[in-house]
C-alpha cells in the first residue's frame, strides 16, 4: 500500500556503531492531498473483486489501515467518495473523447462513413476504460450505488445522456452527408442504439464477475449496428 514504512537504525555509541537498535518502524505522514487520493484509489479496488455487494467505510479504513474517522477528515459522507470516483470518470472519460474529435478533424476530408467511425472509436474508448477500470464500471452502471444516495446514480444516468448527446452530434454530421430525407431522426436513433448498446455490454462485464470483455466482438457489432 502507498503508505509506505521505512525502516531507522541509530547507535547508541561509537563503539557498538556497527549493532543497530531493535528496528522502529515509522509512518510516513502523506502529503496533502495524498491521503484523499489513497482512499479514492483503495475504494476503486475494493469494487473491483467479484461478488461485493456494497463497499463500507469500516472495511475501507480497515483496508486503508485507518479510523473510520481519518476518512472523514477527508471526505464529508461515503456519498462524497463516490462522487470523487464519478468525478475521475467524467473528467477522464471527455478529455478522451475531446481528444477523439480533435484528431479526426485534422483528417480534413469528410464523408458518411468518417462520422460513423468517429462514434465507433468514442465507443470503442469507453470499453476500454471500463476494462481497465472494473471498479469504476460498477459506479457507471450503478452496481455499486444501489445502497447509496439516488443522486449519485442521478449524475451517472446524466453522464449517459452527455455520451448520447455526443455520439447524436457526431453522427448528425454524418447522416447530413447521406441520402437520408431524415437526418437529424437518423442520427437520434443511431446515437440512441449505440448508447443502450453501451450500456448493456458494461452491465454485462460487471455481472459476468468482470469475465465478458466489452470490447469483445466489438469491431463487428459495430458494423451492424451502424
Amino acid at each position: 500500500m502507498s503508505d509506505a514504512k521505512t525502516t531507522i537504525f541509530s547507535a547508541t555509541s561509537r563503539e557498538n556503531a556497527c549493532a543497530p537498535e531493535p528496528m522502529t518502524l515509522v509512518r510516513k505522514r502523506p502529503k496533502p492531498g495524498e491521503r484523499r487520493v489513497q482512499i479514492l484509489q483503495a475504494l476503486a479496488a475494493m469494487l473491483e473483486q467479484p461478488g461485493m455487494e456494497r463497499v463500507t467505510t469500516a472495511a475501507l479504513a480497515a483496508r486503508l489501515e485507518v479510523s473510520e474517522a481519518a476518512l472523514y477528515r477527508h471526505f464529508a459522507s461515503k456519498a462524497q467518495m463516490y462522487e470523487g470516483l464519478i468525478e475521475f470518470i467524467e473528467q477522464t472519460v471527455f478529455l478522451l473523447i475531446n481528444q477523439i474529435n480533435a484528431r479526426e478533424s485534422t483528417v480534413g476530408v469528410r464523408d458518411a462513413a468518417s462520422g460513423t467511425r468517429q462514434a465507433g472509436k468514442v465507443i470503442a474508448m469507453l470499453m476500454q476504460f471500463a476494462e481497465k477500470n472494473p471498479g469504476m464500471t460498477r459506479v457507471m452502471v450503478g452496481d455499486a450505488l444501489v445502497f447509496e444516495n439516488a443522486r449519485l446514480q442521478d449524475r451517472m444516468n446524466l453522464f449517459f445522456d452527455k455520451i448520447e448527446a455526443t455520439l447524436r452530434q457526431t453522427l448528425r454530421g454524418a447522416t447530413a452527408l447521406s441520402d437520408s430525407a431524415t437526418p437529424g431522426l437518423d442520427a437520434q436513433v443511431q446515437a440512441s442504439v449505440m448508447t443502450a448498446f453501451l450500456i448493456g455490454r458494461l452491465q454485462r462485464y460487471t455481472r459476468s464477475g468482470f469475465r465478458c470483455l466489452p470490447s469483445e466482438h466489438l469491431d463487428a457489432s459495430l458494423v451492424l449496428i451502424l
